[in-house]
């Protein structure tokens, strides 16, 4: 429908940085005009976007944005936890598989260990407010974590790794990005229709003596998490 993919694009707009939480949308009659549609057709949109918690609507002084959707700005290497946290979202972590295995040659391969050397296998969903985000695959030498459980994996697995046991200093990330689409398996997980555009992350932890201490593969929902960079040049 017309309205639905209107909220779309509105849902993009107030995600980026052309908006601020408390910024007013401009008026009906403006958006009517640049969308092309009629009042009625663009009040149906902004009431989606109010049932979605993203703007509210102050009668006499028009539409205000209330939040905006999961997002954060990246300019340092922080785990997700953290970042949540920093947020005031409310996060809660669910354990699907977790096992010790030997590592396969290309999980081997990432993390610079023998192929069939322990590791640690693990499988997790994050949930924020509620809602699966986050659908997360990890691989971590044994050697590195030997008491690392479950209850670890259910809160924070940087705090685990730099603050509370094992005091591992992490000196940087490696990261890389790609579009898929949900399969049945994913999309149930995340709660949504197979064939729904996710991004997909991989993403390779050193320390500061040089040992790749994780490696993950990470699915995102691109509807309900949002990330900014703030990259800055080194002269």
């Amino acid at each position: 429908m017309i309205y639905k993919t209107l909220a779309e694009r509105l849902r993009i707009r107030i995600n980026s940085a052309d908006f601020a939480i408390g910024d007013a949308l401009p008026s009906e009659k403006r958006l009517a005009a640049e969308f092309s549609v009629s009042r009625m057709t663009l009040r149906k949109a902004v009431s989606l976007l109010i049932e979605w918690g993203l703007v509210r609507r102050c009668h006499g002084s028009g539409t205000f944005v209330a939040q905006k959707d999961l997002q954060h700005e990246t300019r340092g290497l922080m785990g997700f936890s953290e970042l949540m946290k920093e947020l005031g979202r409310p996060t809660v972590s669910q354990v699907l598989e977790f096992r010790m295995m030997g590592a396969p040659p290309a999980i081997a391969s990432q993390l610079r260990i023998k192929a069939d050397e322990r590791i640690y296998y693990s499988r997790r969903v994050r949930f924020v407010e509620g809602k699966p985000v986050v659908l997360e695959d990890s691989y971590m030498p044994g050697r590195l974590f030997g008491n690392l459980s479950v209850a670890h994996l259910e809160g924070s697995k940087f705090a685990y790794i730099i603050e509370d046991e094992c005091h591992i200093n992490i000196a940087g990330n490696y990261e890389s990005f790609s579009p898929i689409l949900a399969d049945s398996t994913i999309g149930a997980l995340l709660h949504v229709a197979e064939g729904t555009p996710l991004l997909r992350l991989t993403s390779l932890s050193y320390s500061d003596t040089g040992d790749y201490i994780n490696y993950s593969v990470i699915f995102r929902n691109a509807n309900e998490y949002h990330v900014d960079y703030h990259l800055k040049r080194n002269k």
